[in-house]
């Protein structure tokens, strides 16, 4: 569906993870970031969301999300997840609108999205992607920087 490169290591630490692995990070994962671009500056809002096969949809209320969404739908969504050994990222663009049709957001509504906060959200909004990346590393401390060049040095 996408052009994402096949897996492979950068300096044997960072894999590039496949289409198939970024959208199961997408699904397990429950809080992500959407950039938008306001008034010619970028911003960031947290959202819970939910997957549905190649979307990302969240609820939200009327307010700037909404507003920036209608003056340039062009978006970015990212998720990450970590534990004490790893870590992986995912970074989806696409196309957000708001859902209008009613058998639309009859589906959306089935698809068990809880908010996070007590507020009424009514308005769905659905991600088309139109390209997903993805990043997995271990997480560790940073290798010494100077080494070599202090190395050169002594020799």
């Amino acid at each position: 569906m996408f052009t994402n490169p096949a897996p492979s290591r950068t300096d044997d630490v960072v894999e590039v993870l496949t289409e198939e692995q970024c959208w199961n990070l997408l699904d397990r994962c429950e809080l992500g970031r959407l950039a938008v671009v306001a008034d010619g500056a970028p911003e960031i809002f947290p959202v819970n969301y939910v997957t549905d096969g190649p979307y990302v949809l969240f609820r939200t209320a009327p307010g700037t999300k909404l507003e920036k969404l209608a003056e340039s739908p062009q978006v970015a969504f990212e998720v990450d997840e970590y534990d004490d050994t790893h870590a992986a990222s995912v970074i989806l663009k696409g196309v957000a609108h708001r859902l209008t049709v009613q058998s639309e957001i009859d589906a959306a509504e089935e698809l068990a999205l809880e908010s996070w906060i007590p507020t009424l959200k009514y308005r769905w909004v659905r991600i088309t992607a139109t390209e997903v990346s993805g990043r997995r590393f271990p997480r560790g401390p940073e290798p010494e920087r100077y080494r070599a060049s202090r190395d050169d040095r002594d020799g």
